[in-house]
């Protein structure tokens, strides 16, 4: 099929006023304003009333956490006595359970024009063995382009670090069942729909050894690297007192400064590890709503992008933002950066754009997604502007950004409609919403 999406009211690509032609899932011809495409289509859609952006991509996530949002036990907690409070809770989760929460969070991200996201899952209770094949499951199921994280924890409370003993494995274990899910759904070629990552999720609940052998196995697949760094003054003070170095360094040590790595929130870096990250291409995936509602801190954007390092964004889990929506985030990416560079113009709306496209994309590895341009992915966000809150606004682009904008009307991943008319084809959203309420009872 060869689909012209023609004459957009914006388009975030140069010399693409007449739009995009998609062909077999791939941007094949920019068509300039007033143009016509190359060669004859075989499907059109009028686009006049849409601003087309390349699909959001989504670089930090937690899917189950859509089982605890706003929840009693952690509101008004920092990050540390926020996980001592819902690890509890999460230690009962069951693969029914997470199958809605992924299938809950996946259908938010869409709906606000995430056409790839990552997730971190690094929770594995009794009987939760299988958490990475279920979410890569519901995610061919909608459609969805994803990176899943085989998280991993070894580090329990009897060993000082912070998580309780029923939610770690050993490191045997991980290895053996991140080398598995690596042979099952690990495909690093461009346009590929699912791809692993291996994350050990924190400096205070995995070991050294286990963040030194994950590298080397993402190393034998092409797979990327993924884990929280410095998201918190407390983890500074852990690894200072524990291994008497920073995070970063830890990092170091382990194999990890390289490409395809990328990091989840990267508040406390100085600026000398800005450069160092900016020098080995590792990523950081900026959370600004978690980040905000954790009082964690204020992420370095500019020192880094400024050192080279790719910058993507991320919703966080959905416990700690309380929400899956990717185009809010990019709202208050916005306001978060200006508040902490103190000046209006040190972060635009444009920039927030490119980290939630380009910039993810780099962070995750990929050169096939991220910009609309010949050669790349058909991953299209489309939205409208007919809503009150977009009336009177004069930049189309920057409306979405700054009226706040949440909802895509289409979504196209790969050439395909995902979403259409602000709904996903086929997904009985009344019933999800229904199940997944009543599984998320379980953890009051």
């Amino acid at each position: 099929m060869r689909m012209w999406i023609r004459n957009p009211l914006a388009i975030l690509a140069e010399h693409a006023g007449g739009g995009v032609v998609v062909e077999d899932g791939v941007i094949v011809e920019l068509v300039a304003s007033g143009g016509y495409p190359a060669l004859p289509v075989t499907e059109s859609f009028d686009a006049s009333g849409h601003v087309v952006l390349p699909g959001l991509i989504n670089t930090h996530h937690h899917f189950y956490q859509t089982l605890t949002r706003a929840h009693p036990a952690a509101i008004d907690r920092e990050l540390f006595p926020w996980l001592k409070a819902l690890y509890p809770l999460w230690a009962r989760l069951r693969p029914e359970d997470l199958r809605l929460a992924v299938r809950a969070a996946l259908v938010e991200l869409m709906l606000s024009g995430c056409t790839t996201a990552a997730d971190h899952h690094y929770l594995y209770p009794a009987g939760l063995e299988n958490a990475v094949d279920i979410a890569v499951e519901e995610a061919r199921a909608l459609g969805i382009r994803v990176t899943i994280s085989r998280g991993s924890m070894n580090l329990s409370q009897k060993d000082g670090g912070l998580p309780p003993d029923e939610v770690v494995q050993d490191e045997d274990t991980i290895l053996a069942d991140c080398e598995r899910v690596l042979g099952l759904f690990h495909d690093p070629k461009p346009g590929s729909m699912v791809q692993i990552a291996l994350a050990p999720c924190s400096p205070f609940s995995v070991t050294t050894s286990l963040m030194a052998a994950s590298a080397e196995l993402a190393t034998r697949f092409d797979a990327p690297l993924h884990t929280h760094l410095a998201e918190t003054e407390d983890e500074d003070a852990y690894c200072r007192e524990v291994y008497g170095k920073r995070p970063l360094d830890l990092l170091e040590e382990a194999g990890w400064l390289r490409p395809k790595t990328w990091l989840a929130h990267g508040i406390h870096f100085s600026c000398e590890e800005c450069e160092r990250l900016g020098k080995a291409g590792v990523g950081v995936c900026h959370c600004p709503t978690s980040n905000g509602i954790l009082a964690s801190g204020f992420c370095k954007t500019r020192e880094l992008e400024a050192a080279g390092a790719p910058v993507g964004l991320g919703v966080d889990g959905s416990a700690s933002n309380d929400g899956s929506n990717l185009m809010e985030e990019l709202r208050h990416a916005l306001l978060v950066n200006r508040l902490h560079y103190k000046s209006a113009s040190a972060v635009t709306a444009r920039d927030t754009i490119r980290w939630a496209t380009e910039g993810s994309a780099r962070c995750l590895g990929r050169s096939d997604i991220g910009r609309i341009a010949v050669g790349l992915q058909g991953d299209l966000a489309l939205y409208r502007l007919d809503e009150l809150r977009f009336s009177g606004a004069h930049d189309p682009i920057a409306a979405l950004v700054l009226c706040g904008a949440n909802r895509a009307d289409r979504v196209m991943i790969g050439g395909r409609w995902r979403v259409i008319d602000g709904t996903i084809p086929g997904l009985d959203l009344t019933s999800l919403r229904r199940a997944h309420g009543l599984a998320a009872e379980r953890y009051a």
